[in-house]
């Protein structure tokens, strides 16, 4: 696993995170068209233009909205996707600037999933 303070994160250890974690939160900041298309289990679908919006909610007004609990700002689980990891990179600087320190971007985003997954 990565350390502490690390932005980015790797298909290996998302996938060994995905499988021993119950607290890890996987956003797909990826366009409604995009998700259709094809998504990680488990991910849950916050825009990148929304983040900041989304992440402000009240933890309440966010587990209505997505079914799940709205991280603590120092959530060790956090983590945002893309298609390659553009957007990913800006959705995690978003959530830095919240106060998520430990929010990772998934270097390779769905693209990485699909080909290691053989999608």
């Amino acid at each position: 696993m990565a350390a502490t303070g690390t932005k980015e994160i790797y298909y290996d250890e998302l996938k060994d995170l995905m499988e021993k974690s119950q607290n890890l939160l996987l956003v797909d900041v990826r366009s409604k068209d995009e998700v259709a298309k094809g998504h990680i289990p488990g991910s849950v679908h916050i825009p990148v233009d929304t983040v900041e919006a989304e992440f402000s909610l009240s933890p309440e007004e966010f587990k209505a909205k997505y079914g799940v609990n709205k991280p603590p700002l120092d959530a060790p689980e956090l983590v945002f996707h893309c298609m390659m990891g553009g957007r990913g990179g800006r959705a995690t600087n978003k959530a830095y600037e919240l106060g998520y320190a430990n929010a990772r971007n998934f270097v390779g985003g769905y693209k990485k999933w699909a080909e290691k997954e053989g999608k």
